[in-house]
């Protein structure tokens, strides 16, 4: 593409990025070698008025440089319609009220301004309820807040995984034996600290040896990483100790990523990570997926120049 794209990418405070692993920063030292031109905005500087969108962003550069990783210049107020060519929709989740809010004046802008992935369907497709569209492909699961209905799932399935609806990282996920007699007590802590169902889940022993996390491209796989849980531990996110180790796509996951793939294109979900154990689909992660870099280390590819070729085409 020989226009210079100018880029806006809607993220976290680049003074907490780890750069080591992040892939929003990946993301923008590809843009920035290919000559785009970079801008960081919060979301809190998201503005509606009079008709439009704006944001408080900072030019930005970037460096590979632990420490010394970005370099800001005099904030500026930009029209996300007229002023930019991409927005990179990346904050963290929780994924609650504000970053539907944040969808929603995202949709205001988009296709003129192209935003991956596009905001309706993130808005549409919360990560672990979304899977319910694929019921063949995810293990026996249950949403409820019935203290009852969860004890039954239980007697029938055993060992369960108990874990918040619209949580990320591996944060609030617990394991809970078939005689462990603190359910009740955890149903508690959901359900009084919050008005959204829980996801219950029979428990996949074959989470030790690892939860894999594929990379979809526009609906196709690219790269994947087996992450292996910590000693004592069944939550496999890098975040939270987990070990990525090389790994290929069994036939049952390259039949998983067939079935979903033209769905993803077809909601505009360009960057996708699912994550996959013992064949079983758990989430498809469409807010801000991440393990790009610690495929690109393993792999020696480098997705994110995928991905902008893929938005390079789109536009």
């Amino acid at each position: 593409m020989s226009k210079k794209l100018r880029v806006a990418i809607q993220m976290d405070p680049m003074e907490e990025v780890n750069i080591a692993g992040d892939s929003s920063f990946a993301l923008g030292l590809e843009a920035e070698a290919r000559g785009y031109s970079l801008f960081h905005y919060l979301v809190d500087d998201l503005t509606y008025n009079h008709g439009k969108v704006t944001a408080l962003a900072r030019p930005m550069t970037l460096r590979d440089k632990r420490g010394d990783h970005f370099t800001f210049d005099t904030p500026r107020v930009l029209d996300l319609a007229t002023d930019v060519d991409v927005v990179l929709m990346r904050q963290d989740p929780p994924f609650d009220m504000a970053y539907i809010t944040a969808t929603h004046l995202l949709e205001l802008i988009h296709p003129q301004t192209y935003v991956v992935n596009n905001p309706i369907s993130v808005r549409n497709a919360p990560e672990k309820l979304f899977v319910a569209h694929f019921k063949d492909l995810m293990p026996p699961t249950m949403i409820t807040r019935r203290l009852e209905d969860i004890k039954s799932f239980r007697e029938e399935q055993g060992d369960i995984v108990i874990k918040p609806l619209y949580g990320n990282g591996g944060e609030g996920v617990f394991y809970l034996k078939k005689d462990d007699s603190n359910l009740a007590s955890l149903h508690e802590l959901f359900t009084h600290s919050s008005r959204e169902p829980v996801m219950v889940q029979a428990f996949l022993p074959a989470v030790k040896k690892g939860d894999k996390r594929i990379i979809l491209v526009d609906g196709k796989a690219v790269g994947a990483i087996n992450r292996v849980p910590a000693k004592g531990e069944i939550r496999s996110n890098l975040i939270v100790g987990g070990r990525a180790e090389g790994t290929q796509l069994t036939k049952r996951e390259e039949e998983i990523c067939q079935r979903i793939g033209p769905k993803l294109k077809e909601m505009g979900l360009l960057f996708v990570g699912i994550d996959v154990i013992d064949g079983w689909l758990t989430e498809i992660n469409v807010t801000s997926p991440t393990g790009i870099k610690a495929i690109n280390a393993l792999q020696g590819g480098k997705i994110e120049g995928l991905i902008w070729d893929a938005i390079e085409e789109k536009l």
